[in-house]
């Protein structure tokens, strides 16, 4: 909802390093940067509820709508019955729970792969990844619009780092022509873009790291349970997953569970054991959840209905919006963003979408360049059409409001 803006005051009496975090904090306040939480119910249904008032949700990861489905509950709730409610220590401590064992090789059927893993969240998998394969005498190269994931991984992993220009082939072959062949070379990108939502160009890639002798790794986070014909993702989509040294993604959006995972060859899988620092030193994930992601590979790989509703309502969405005159940052996918430019407007747009009973998310430095702030719309298979209808009449409304379309 709309939020008030209290009076921020930088306390006189402070120590100095606590009015250094207020002066940051009211600079934030007065750029429209400043970020909080706000109380949602019901947040992975169409209609979510933020206080007291129904909103249609158009903010939410859970494409396919399975994180409510009953299997889901249930491989939850008997995890629980089972094994209890908690884990006590990481992996290579406690032992390796039983659930973790099935469910890792049932993501190894799915995936088609050697062997997997499966860690905490996105984050941890993208930065553990990573840092553990690249260090001081390597080179990682990152699209410019990959996940902070992926660009906190690079720094952490203390590997000379090259970002291309979104999608530009010809940067990153310069690039990689460059250096030296005895380093080791780390390409890496999102196969869905989270932001403006369109495609990796994963043919060329596979074609630029055989001939480079580079590493590739594909961050499926926002394409599993969409692409390929049980959910695999966009590298099985296009088959090119036998090409690709590294895949991870969550089972968080499109699964409807929590959690992540990385798939690849055994020796790989051995390795990132053995020194992942996200995974060793982390606790394990509890039963219940494990018990949810064992449920999620199941369920996605017969979702194929929920992906076309997706894709043909993804498809009307983004073509109404376009019609209109709004730029949608090049979107493919069903992450639908407007570009609207400076972060006041973007958030007075959030603001009257609010009004108008639509939740969406305004998107702001640093997560988009500077001036590039934008609406993120994103659609679900459980989306009516109707409501989306009704979504697009009032998108336009505010967009000429605002100046955003003539």
């Amino acid at each position: 909802m709309s939020q008030v803006k209290k009076p921020f005051t930088v306390s006189e009496n402070s120590p100095s390093w606590m009015s250094e975090i207020e002066s940051e904090l009211f600079s934030l306040r007065e750029k429209e940067l400043q970020r909080s939480l706000i109380v949602t119910e019901q947040a992975a249904e169409t209609w979510i509820e933020r206080e007291g008032k129904k909103l249609l949700n158009l903010a939410s990861n859970n494409y396919l709508g399975l994180a409510n489905r009953e299997e889901l509950k249930q491989g939850a709730i008997q995890a629980v019955e089972w094994y209890g409610a908690g884990s006590t220590a990481s992996r290579l401590i406690i032992g390796n729970h039983p659930l973790y064992q099935q469910a890792e090789e049932a993501l190894v059927q799915w995936k088609q792969a050697e062997a997997g893993l499966i860690l905490n969240s996105g984050y941890t998998a993208n930065i553990g990844i990573i840092s553990a394969l690249m260090d001081r005498e390597g080179v990682v190269f990152s699209d410019k619009i990959n996940h902070a994931s992926i660009v906190d991984g690079m720094i952490l992993s203390r590997a000379e780092i090259k970002r291309y220009r979104h999608k530009d082939l010809a940067q990153l072959e310069q690039m990689l022509s460059k250096t030296p062949i005895t380093k080791r070379k780390l390409i890496v990108t999102d196969s869905v873009f989270s932001m403006d939502g369109d495609l990796a160009p994963l043919a060329d890639l596979v074609r630029l790291k055989e001939k480079y002798n580079a590493i590739l790794m594909v961050d499926e986070a926002h394409s599993s349970g969409i692409y390929g014909s049980r959910g695999e993702g966009l590298t099985h989509h296009l088959q090119l997953h036998r090409q690709i040294d590294i895949q991870m993604g969550t089972f968080s959006k499109a699964m409807g569970s929590f959690g992540a995972y990385v798939v690849g060859s055994s020796r790989l899988i051995e390795y990132l054991v053995n020194k992942m620092r996200s995974f060793i030193f982390t606790t394990a994930l509890p039963p219940a959840v494990l018990g949810s992601i064992l449920a999620s590979i199941s369920v996605v790989q017969e979702a194929s209905m929920e992906r076309e509703q997706l894709q043909k309502k993804a498809r009307y969405f983004r073509q109404a919006l376009e019609k209109l005159g709004f730029a949608l940052c090049g979107s493919e996918t069903q992450i639908i963003p407007i570009l609207v430019g400076s972060n006041d407007r973007t958030m007075e747009f959030s603001r009257l979408l609010q009004t108008e009973g639509l939740a969406a998310i305004a998107v702001r430095p640093p997560t988009v360049p500077v001036n590039q702030a934008r609406i993120r719309f994103t659609v679900m298979a459980t989306h009516r059409q109707e409501e989306l209808e009704s979504a697009v009449a009032k998108i336009e409304k505010i967009g000429r409001k605002l100046g955003v379309i003539s």
